[in-house]
């Protein structure tokens, strides 16, 4: 997925762990473009928290109706240093990249791209590709890549399922890292966890997790209480590390909701639109390239990004960029 809005605001971020006290950040509403976008919840970054984990970016979609909303279709477009990670919980997307990878994801498997030093690539859930499709329904994040492996080569793969399982009741579904003894087969970088959590209506959890880890739970449905505080759905609750368990208590609903954490990233991070980089002149370079490849002109970056040849249309445009240096924000 891609960030669409015409005017990213650069983010330097840092991880800054707040204890044992559930921090409540809301959504925000963003959509992916045209007069019937399809619109997404973004709880990462914010203003609030930037960083959970290596975790940067949090999308959460649907259930939408695909036939007046028209889907998902976010045309081919760039990354550097990170990895997007697409989970569903209804419908269908397929994904194309530059590698010439070519991938449907359903419910249940996880499509993970690695960005390294740059990729492009495509997302289509529409009626289009999916004459039968009716309903999508999931969400997309990436993970900030460490110094040491964001210059390598992008890579992607598909794992087809995930490891499971049930703690009081509760089934968990790991589609990354490790928790209660399963680990994904998914590379990941950095120490880190993701997980679909289902958890029956009037269940008590006591969910085991890394001490060291900070966490943040999205509610995607259902009545939750994370550490005693009500985490709405659409919301994300944020616990910081020094925790060897996090307390769920489901109300009269059954709460579907992902785990997101890991150790706090120690690098500083600078994000605007699809780049994860590091310094201001980085990000500069990687859009004057990822230009080039769009218009196909002979340069210094051509074909840094690659194109995506199944996909039907033109290729992303990269907003402008500020007239000033890109610089931190100031942090909450």
């Amino acid at each position: 997925m891609t960030n669409l809005e015409p005017r990213p605001q650069e983010q330097v971020c840092l991880t800054e762990p707040s204890g044992t006290t559930v921090q409540l950040i809301e959504p925000r509403a963003v959509p992916l473009g045209g007069p019937r976008a399809m619109t997404v919840r973004r709880t990462l970054p914010s203003k609030a928290r930037s960083l959970v984990g290596p975790f940067c970016f949090l999308d959460h979609y649907g259930p939408d109706d695909i036939a007046a909303s028209g889907g998902m279709d976010v045309a081919p477009h760039p990354h550097i240093g990170l990895q997007t990670v697409t989970w569903l919980f209804e419908g269908t997307v397929l994904h194309q990249d530059a590698l010439g990878s070519v991938q449907t994801i359903r419910p249940g498997q996880l499509n993970l791209m690695t960005a390294g030093f740059g990729i492009s690539h495509s997302e289509e859930g529409t009626l289009r590709r999916f004459p039968d499709q009716r309903r999508l329904h999931g969400v997309q994040l990436w993970t900030a890549l460490p110094d040491t492996a964001r210059h390598g080569s992008p890579a992607f793969e598909h794992v087809p399922e995930v490891p499971g399982l049930d703690v009081d009741g509760a089934r968990v579904q790991v589609f990354l890292g490790s928790l209660g003894g399963v680990t994904s087969p998914a590379r990941v970088f950095s120490p880190l966890v993701a997980a679909q959590l289902d958890v029956p209506a009037g269940a008590v959890v006591r969910l085991p997790v890394d001490r060291e880890f900070e966490h943040a739970i999205l509610v995607d449905a259902g009545d939750l209480t994370l550490a005693g505080e009500r985490v709405e759905p659409g919301w994300l609750g944020y616990l910081g590390p020094g925790s060897d368990e996090l307390l769920l208590e489901a109300g009269d609903r059954p709460v579907r909701a992902v785990l997101a954490g890991g150790a706090p990233f120690g690098e500083e991070i600078l994000m605007w639109w699809n780049f994860v980089g590091r310094t201001h002149d980085e990000v500069v370079t990687a859009r004057a390239q990822w230009q080039e490849d769009v218009a196909g002109v002979d340069g210094p970056g051509r074909l840094r990004f690659g194109g995506v040849p199944g996909y039907d249309g033109d290729p992303l445009s990269a907003p402008e960029l500020p007239h000033v240096r890109l610089k931190p924000r100031s942090r909450p």
